[in-house]
């Protein structure tokens, strides 16, 4: 479990994160998105003790990360985002290294067991610079996971990665979450939707958001959304689904024969739409009203941010 209230973190003059306040439970897999330099990386660094806040507190696993420093280093297992691997080790004597850093009762099958969990107990004796970046991912998860940590800290998991090593790496994470309490950055938008069970939004060193992905969809949609599509050619339509009231926008669509419309009111207007498509002469094929997607939301909470590409913070 993590419980964080107030937590700041200043560098000089500048402020990284301001006044943070969430938690994550047991089973939760808690999913930390924002721009680059939102203050995600600074916030899990103070969380594993990596290095200390300005103000505010954080407890991991019900420990201190100031006071009880050690203690939430033995909970904790921390996949940053480059992982620091020994590419002139074997997977095996590696992870042996790591469980005896931690100074792990019986070592080898402590290596044993974590390597078959993260599925590379075939790979074991294989070089570790000789593996792919995936499989490289999969021996960072793997030294996180040795010491069986309540809380488990992802920053950045799957970046890099091809599609099949993203959708194995997701899957694992899925698995290990279910026990166990997993904070996970990503600017994968589609990742946060498909694994976390909620999101928090972080700008500018700030929460903006959090809720359940679904919950924020529904509470940011504001007027209604509608996909329309016809049988033909869009364009006579448009300028005339143009001048209803009510109709903020519409625009083509990304399939031939759509059309999106952003509703200004959040009457129904679904009727009144139809019969215009209708009495047009157009061979209405579907109405329906869809969602904001997750990057959409992302998009709308973050868009005074300016895209600087300055690197991590």
């Amino acid at each position: 479990m993590i419980r964080v209230e107030g937590l700041t973190k200043d560098y000089g003059s500048r402020r990284a994160i301001n006044a943070l306040t969430f938690e994550a439970q047991q089973g939760e897999v808690l999913g930390f998105l924002g721009p680059n330099g939102a203050g995600k990386t600074t916030t899990m660094r103070i969380l594993t003790g990596y290095m200390p806040a300005t103000s505010g507190t954080a407890t991991v696993a019900g420990y201190d990360v100031m006071d009880e420093s050690l203690e939430v280093r033995r909970r904790v297992g921390y996949l940053p985002e480059t992982v620091p691997l020994y590419t002139d080790m074997t997977v095996f004597d590696y992870l042996k290294f790591m469980a005896n850093l931690r100074h792990l009762p019986d070592p080898d099958d402590r290596v044993d067991e974590t390597l078959e969990l993260v599925g590379l107990l075939d790979r074991a004796e294989g070089y570790i610079g000789k593996l792919s970046k995936g499989m490289r991912q999969r021996v960072g998860l793997a030294q996180a996971l040795l010491h069986r940590p309540e809380v488990l800290i992802l920053d950045e998991p799957t970046i890099g990665l091809d599609p099949g090593q993203v959708v194995e790496v997701r899957n694992l994470i899925r698995d290990v979450g279910r026990e166990r309490t997993v904070l996970l950055s990503t600017h994968i938008l589609s990742e946060a939707q498909q694994i976390c069970d909620r999101v928090l939004i972080i700008n500018k060193g700030e929460i903006v958001a959090e809720d359940t992905p679904g919950n924020l969809q529904l509470g940011l949609e504001g007027a209604a959304r509608l996909l329309l599509r016809i049988k033909g050619d869009t364009a006579p339509l448009l300028e005339k689904l143009g001048k209803l009231d009510g109709i903020q926008s519409a625009k083509p669509g990304a399939a031939l024969g759509e059309i999106e419309l952003q509703l200004a009111t959040k009457e129904e207007m679904r009727p009144e739409i139809a019969r215009a498509v209708v009495s047009g002469g157009f061979d209405l094929l579907e109405l329906r009203q869809v969602g904001m997607s997750l990057e959409d939301i992302f998009l709308q909470l973050t868009r005074d941010n300016s895209a600087n590409g300055k690197s991590k913070e």
